[in-house]
């Protein structure tokens, strides 16, 4: 096999509660790419759709993680990248996640899969920190894992796999404003009292539980952050608005995805899902903000070959 094409899906970070450590994975939005094995050594990327990115490999967040891969091998071919870019960079849903575990994924499987899901995530952060500065992995684990998942330590790498209730979805609303990682990392205190420390490691433990028994009330009570959300839901228009209204409307809880703007919710059931989704629409249709809604049940799967 010479050529591959795969989707990179979306992905949810930080979960209220689990900041930089926590993650799930979507279905209902993603990248796709396309990799071929060429005689030219090297990474190549000759394609992108979508959103202007930078076609050099060492600039591009694809090619970063890419290199990483290709570099720890003695090869005598390379590789060329199409990326068909679907995910806006910025969104807070995983944007740079998808592209630097697509372009690693996709050259892994070319390759007949020599490096366990562990080490593609150890090549995508690498490109994870060209876009947001810094190495983190809580987009990277979901989206080659799938699921939830949660990173147990980045150095070494521990990534654990955490099993979610069969009736629980997302949906996220993506106003169209850009926050980047960058600035949305500058806004958060440098120290916590321990107070809510011992509130937020609660909270995480208890989601941790209550998605390995699908516990759906616990889910609820667990979904609160109380350190990084009030800082950066600020940045955020309508944030409060919107989170009182998908909780009027009986989702289990709200918060911001990644580093938002967007703004996730869980719910039990896809008509609670969608009457969340009918709740965001009521709430930015007054506004003069643009926005798209998923969706999603929670893709145990990450990322995936497509024909």
């Amino acid at each position: 096999m010479n050529k591959i094409k795969i989707f990179s899906p979306a992905t949810v970070a930080n979960v209220s509660c689990g900041f930089d450590v926590l993650g799930f994975c979507l279905d209902s939005i993603g990248d796709e790419m396309v990799i071929r094995k060429v005689d030219k050594k090297g990474i190549a990327i000759t394609r992108i759709e979508g959103f202007d990115l930078p076609f050099e490999a060492e600039l591009n967040v694809a090619g970063v993680s890419a290199l990483a891969m290709y570099n720890s091998l003695d090869l005598s071919f390379g590789f060329e990248i199409e990326i068909y870019k679907n995910i806006k960079p910025g969104s807070g849903i995983g944007s740079s996640a998808a592209s630097a575990v697509g372009s690693v994924f996709g050259m892994n499987e070319l390759l007949g899969r020599p490096f366990s899901k562990t080490q593609l995530t150890e090549f995508a952060i690498k490109g994870e920190a060209l876009a947001s500065k810094c190495e983190h992995a809580d987009n990277l684990a979901p989206a080659l894992f799938g699921g939830f998942t949660l990173v147990k330590s980045v150095s070494p790498l521990k990534i654990l796999e955490i099993p979610s209730p069969d009736d629980l979805y997302a949906t996220i609303i993506h106003p169209q404003i850009e926050i980047k990682t960058s600035e949305s990392r500058a806004v958060l205190p440098k120290e916590v009292p321990l107070s809510d420390a011992i509130e937020q490691w609660a909270n995480l433990g208890s989601l941790v539980h209550a998605l390995h028994t699908s516990d759906y009330e616990l889910i609820s009570h667990s979904l609160r952050d109380v350190i990084i959300e009030p800082y950066r839901s600020q940045l955020i228009p309508y944030f409060d608005n919107v989170k009182e209204a998908v909780l009027n409307v009986g989702a289990l809880g709200a918060g911001i995805s990644g580093s938002g703007p967007s703004i996730f919710s869980l719910s039990k059931g896809l008509d609670t899902a969608n009457k969340v989704k009918d709740a965001m629409h009521d709430v930015y249709s007054k506004t003069d903000i643009a926005f798209d809604i998923h969706v999603s049940k929670i893709n145990a799967n990450g990322v995936k070959i497509i024909n």
